[in-house]
């Protein structure tokens, strides 16, 4: 096959572009997959051998995250990339894109391969490109770690089916949560064409486990699942609308995660919020506090917003303010509550309900037991009762515990004032007053200072 490739740059140059470039991608995790290394390969992902590591913004920095090339037909106002934007393209080749896993790999820099990609000439050109990449990280460089790879929507089935035999998860970004914010932001993609890779993938997902079941050997398909992720505050789309267009991707597709990504504006536009207070990333997070209540607590998004109430109470999290808003259900015995009824008292999380439930098999428990399991007292204690008596006496009013939520400082991803979005680069001089030269950046990322 021919393709464009960029032999002017070097390929330390396109590193630093394409890395760049493939920050404003947030759907990136572990893997969840379970597979040894062979002995004659290189890598594994077992799952002690993904370490995971996260930006202060949340992101996961633990893998090599680059985009194959940021030359893109499409022109999506939102998007750095878009083909109407005066930036510097280039394009690796898929031998560079090995000769940087293995190498990166080697000197422990990474665990595994994050690939996306702008659309370089189409879909299927694209889609191949990618294919060839993990082909040859597999079969010639033997490479058996983790890999995270974009299916190309309007590619051809059979290229996207190649590629999830070579790949760990796959992901299709959906972008908005709707078909009229796709038309007005993305005009050059459609509903359906996302859809069905994604769609294609869920089945191909489905027969390897049969298969497997049957035969032991067989080729495992898209092994970690799929994901995708949702542009936050980019069109008018509330809180309601994406937890309910999220609950139904889980139910519809089986995907593994729904990523939520704080809009950035990096391009002027009309058609683009202004958002003088920056990208919203309190939103995103309150988004991502109520996708794990959707996924491990057992809420619907129904339970948690509403058409009348269709935004989150951005000064408490989900759990808390649905608490709240249910106070007929409050106080709980901790001694007598089911399992279920534990994960919706606000300070028990998934790990401390599995302990209380463990625990007073063998005897009641009391506050201090509560303390030690892990539970977080001062926001449980006006929500439970421990045999029958409360923590303090205090008032089942929901001004009364609203105002002495308010005063527990809540944990946040990111500083008050939102600087702290970045991503970090291979390229961060990290505070060093000497700025180093071209030969010394070479060395540091060849491992050789």
């Amino acid at each position: 096959m021919n393709y464009k490739v960029s032999e002017e740059m070097s390929v330390m140059e396109k590193l630093g572009i394409l890395t760049d470039a493939a920050k404003y991608d947030v759907a990136c995790t572990s893997s969840g997959v379970d597979r040894k290394g062979s002995g004659s390969g290189m890598g594994n992902t077992v799952a002690g051998g993904i370490c995971h590591s996260f930006s202060a913004d949340g992101r996961c920095i633990s893998l090599l995250k680059i985009l194959f090339t940021n030359e893109c037909i499409y022109d999506c106002k939102y998007c750095i990339n878009r083909k109407s934007n005066d930036v510097v393209r280039t394009s690796f080749t898929p031998d560079e894109v090995c000769e940087l896993t293995m190498g990166f790999y080697k000197r422990n820099y990474i665990e595994g391969l994050f690939l996306s990609s702008g659309i370089l000439y189409n879909p299927d050109f694209t889609m191949e490109l990618i294919y060839q990449t993990l082909y040859k990280l597999r079969r010639e460089h033997r490479f058996q770690g983790y890999i995270h790879v974009k299916a190309i929507p309007g590619a051809d089935p059979f290229l996207i089916q190649k590629t999830g035999l070579l790949a760990d998860r796959m992901s299709v970004n959906l972008e908005l949560p709707t078909a009229e914010g796709l038309s007005r932001l993305a005009p050059n993609k459609h509903r359906k064409n996302i859809l069905a890779p994604m769609r294609q993938i869920q089945n191909g997902i489905k027969s390897s486990k049969n298969e497997i079941v049957l035969y032991k050997n067989a080729p495992r398909f898209v092994p970690a699942g799929q994901s995708t992720q949702l542009i936050v505050g980019a069109t008018p789309e509330n809180d309601y609308q994406l937890m309910t267009v999220a609950e139904n991707l889980y139910e519809k597709f089986e995907l593994k995660r729904v990523f939520y990504s704080a809009f950035v504006n990096v391009n002027e536009d009309k058609e683009l919020p202004a958002l003088p207070g920056g990208p919203p990333l309190l939103r995103e997070h309150r988004l991502y506090q109520a996708d794990w209540l959707l996924r491990f607590y057992g809420f619907k998004a129904g339970e948690l917003l509403s058409e009348a109430r269709p935004n989150f109470n951005i000064l408490l999290d989900p759990k808390a303010d649905w608490a709240l808003r249910h106070l007929e259900m409050f106080p709980v015995e901790v001694n007598r509550a089911d399992y279920q009824l534990l994960l919706r008292i606000p300070g028990i999380g998934v790990k401390s309900a599995q302990r209380i439930v463990m625990a007073r098999r063998s005897s009641f428990l009391s506050f201090p037991d509560l303390k030690k399991i892990g539970v977080v007292l001062k926001r449980a204690l006006y929500f439970i009762t421990c045999n029958g008596k409360m923590m303090y006496n205090t008032k089942i009013e929901e001004d009364y515990i609203t105002r002495n939520l308010l005063t527990v400082k809540e944990k946040l991803p990111f500083d008050k004032d939102g600087i702290t979005y970045k991503q970090l680069s291979l390229f961060d001089d990290v505070g060093f007053t000497m700025q180093p030269n071209i030969i010394d950046t070479h060395k540091a990322v060849l491992g050789q200072m």
